[in-house]
């Protein structure tokens, strides 16, 4: 007999983020050299990778009243 499995269900505990410190249920555990396990929730992760394909020179000029022609 074939079970079919639903990919939404999450048996993982509730954790708590090691940098918002709230208590989520969507997380990633990531693991130091040093053995520390630190939880990072998915919206801290994405936080974080938001920016990663732009140049780390990239500013917007318009902000600082440069018109770019």
């Amino acid at each position: 007999m074939t079970e079919s499995i639903d990919p939404k269900t999450i048996n993982k505990p509730v954790m708590r983020c090691t940098s918002c410190d709230r208590e989520v249920v969507h997380y990633n555990t990531f693991i130091a050299p040093s053995n520390i396990e630190s939880v990072i929730c998915w919206q801290c992760l994405a936080r974080n990778e938001k920016g990663f394909n732009s140049k780390s020179d990239f500013s917007r000029h318009g902000r600082r009243g440069v018109v770019p022609r």
